[in-house]
């Protein structure tokens, strides 16, 4: 009797990590316990929408993954049955040692965290990134508690001295991954010797030149010009991710926040960072494969999910990948009700947004009003708010770039009639952000890039290639404001899945 079912992508997701770790003909095994892992890792339990078996996977005894029967010679394959048990059990609080409706429970739940770990490999690691890597940060770094903080303090005054400043620490504030150091000046000419000399700091505090130090204009600054505060990163083993489950409880409990209020992530000292996309007007968010580009696109659009209902919100999903978008299948807010994948529907989609603009101006110019969130708040006007997500442009450019006419064209115009794009690239360069679209797009979110001109092309301005990746960005939602450094919210697909629970609850 076989105990687990998987359907094609589970079985892909097996073969791609086989491949990752170096063994493509090892038992299939290791991936299913990775895979259990890694869900028992999240705080709420896996969906019953993970039973039962699906097209192409395939059938997995009992024995396959806990070893159950086999003896302990077996090299990995060896029982571990009761271990297995045990954790189930403590983590349903239910008994699954005892009878056999225990035994039915137990090996449903074995499925469902099976699979839900696999859904959460395939959202969270590229085949073509490190397994070893991803392993060791999701399965163990994540997993223990933070390290104590190893104060810098005295390094940092030394690598001060070395630059010819001399100062005093007035206090230290650790957040996801900085530390930040208020950093009192002996002498208030010293601040430019610290502005140029961040790069040798660096140095003598053993950072790669990918790590800078960040110069931070402190709020003390215009009271006392002698406080300014250094953000230092740390190890990755001392970092610590923000869960999804966060950005649910920004989302619910916000109150009088604009419509298209979005929390991307949390500032460098754990703070909750958000904006209004209404206001941005349009959005351009950009990084190098692994950056953690895909993952920011999910949180904007949970933020939205979370609280709005599909009157209040129409969402066009562009995904030419066909791999990013596929958990927002069963939204209700999805114009048509499908993602677009197919180049055609996609210029289609274009099209008819452009006609919904001008419609939309029409009716607006009718009813006397300027905007759609004034036709909103007057009650003349009721049209929910249109998000159109643009998961990989450069992709999308590079099948038709026919799709640029429609995209300038809702870029200058659709911000009154409450059409805002977000457009997604992991090649941020001047051919897939043109002049055109870059002057009608202010607002950015930067990732990590691999050079300065690429952080130039999505910030006009240096810095995002001295990010850390995963998740680490800088945030200029508006043109005109400084950039904001921030670390992305970690949205897995399980965070996605209990937001469209939510939505239907809502609706029944």
């Amino acid at each position: 009797m076989a105990a687990l079912y998987t359907d094609a992508r589970d079985e892909q997701t097996i073969k791609d990590v086989l491949h990752g770790l170096g063994t493509p003909r090892a038992p299939k095994l290791r991936v299913l316990r990775i895979a259990l892992a890694r869900s028992l890792q999240i705080s709420t339990p896996p969906p019953e929408d993970l039973d039962g078996s699906g097209l192409g996977g395939s059938e997995y005894a009992l024995a396959r993954i806990t070893g159950v029967g086999l003896s302990a010679d077996k090299g990995e394959r060896r029982d571990y049955d009761l271990a297995v048990r045990a954790l189930l059990s403590v983590y349903h609080d239910e008994d699954m040692f005892q009878g056999e409706e225990s035994e039915r429970r137990y090996r449903r739940y074995l499925q469902r965290h099976v699979r839900r770990g696999l859904q959460e490999i395939r959202t969270t690691w590229r085949p073509d990134h490190d397994f070893h890597g991803y392993l060791y940060h999701e399965l163990f770094v994540n997993a223990v508690p933070r390290p104590a903080r190893t104060d810098l303090g005295q390094e940092i005054l030394a690598g001060l001295r070395e630059i010819g400043v001399s100062a005093q620490i007035r206090g230290v504030e650790d957040g996801p991954r900085i530390s930040r150091y208020r950093i009192y000046l002996d002498d208030v000419n010293h601040y430019d010797r610290v502005k140029r000399g961040l790069d040798k700091l660096g140095l003598h505090l053993g950072l790669s030149t990918r790590q800078g130090i960040l110069l931070q204009e402190d709020e003390d600054r215009e009271r006392e010009a002698r406080v300014l505060a250094l953000d230092v990163p740390r190890p990755r083993e001392s970092w610590y991710t923000v869960p999804g489950a966060r950005l649910r409880d920004w989302a619910v409990q916000a109150t009088e926040v604009p419509t298209l209020t979005v929390w991307p992530g949390v500032d460098v000292l754990g703070e909750p960072v958000r904006f209004d996309l209404a206001a941005a007007p349009h959005l351009l968010v950009g990084g190098t494969t692994g950056s953690g580009k895909s993952v920011c696109l999910h949180a904007l659009l949970l933020s939205l999910l979370w609280r709005l209902e599909p009157q209040d919100l129409q969402l066009t999903l562009i995904d030419p990948k066909r791999v990013e978008l596929v958990h927002y299948a069963g939204f209700p807010h999805l114009t048509g009700g499908q993602i677009i994948e197919d180049i055609g529907d996609a210029l289609e989609a274009l099209d008819g947004l452009v006609e919904e603009m001008e419609r939309r101006t029409l009716l607006l110019r009718q009813h006397g009003v300027a905007n759609l969130i004034e036709g909103r708040e007057q009650g003349r006007v009721d049209l929910p708010f249109v998000v159109v997500v643009v998961e990989e442009l450069a992709d999308l450019l590079f099948q038709s770039r026919e799709a640029e006419q429609p995209l300038v064209r809702l870029t200058q115009k659709a911000r009154a009639v409450g059409i805002h794009l977000v457009l997604a690239t992991q090649r941020p360069d001047a051919e897939t952000f043109s002049g055109l679209l870059r002057s009608n797009v202010p607002g950015r979110i930067a990732l990590s890039v691999r050079t300065a001109a690429e952080s130039k092309i999505i910030l006009d301005e240096t810095g995002a290639e001295k990010l850390l990746g995963a998740g680490d960005m800088l945030l200029r939602p508006q043109a005109g404001v400084a950039a904001r450094r921030a670390h992305g919210v970690r949205v897995g697909s399980d965070d996605i899945r209990l937001c469209l629970q939510s939505v239907r609850g809502r609706s029944q």
